[in-house]
């Protein structure tokens, strides 16, 4: 068991965003993250703080969609959402709302949204799933491109 932790620790930590407006809640994905594995977390109050540090080059985001209990002429998450996307669309953005309503759901899928989830007891567990879902993802296309370089 401590060689597989000696072999997980050598490998890059996967970089997360967390942007959310609700600092209790952020501040409990934070510590739900750096709990369950490998993370070098970067959390945001704003879209715009969120903007300002792409450079840094996440991994992921996990975005919420309404971003607007700190200052009310903040960007929302869809708006952060198309500025990332603008930046680098390859970047996975998964959207985190209390918004239970299908149709924003879609309206975020439409907006290239990796996923949404809805905030509830079982959201961490759900954001892990994707995340892993992301790297396997991530994991065929390297597999698929070596391949098809050497064809």
């Amino acid at each position: 068991m401590k060689n597989e932790k000696n072999a997980a620790s050598s490998a890059e930590p996967i970089k997360l965003f967390l942007v959310d407006d609700d600092a209790l809640f952020l501040k409990s994905l934070e510590i739900e993250f750096l709990q369950h594995a490998d993370f070098k977390i970067e959390t945001f109050a704003t879209g715009e703080l969120c903007m300002e540090n792409l450079s840094h080059n996440p991994d992921v985001i996990i975005l919420d969609y309404q971003l607007d209990g700190i200052e009310k002429n903040a960007i929302n998450g869809m708006e952060t959402l198309d500025r990332i996307k603008g930046y680098n669309p390859d970047i996975p953005v998964i959207m985190l709302s209390s918004q239970d309503k299908i149709d924003v759901a879609i309206n975020c899928m439409h907006h290239r949204a990796f996923d949404y989830v809805v905030k509830s007891e079982t959201a961490f567990v759900r954001l892990q799933k994707i995340i892993t879902t992301i790297f396997r993802y991530k994991k065929m296309e390297k597999e698929l491109s070596w391949y098809m370089d050497r064809m």
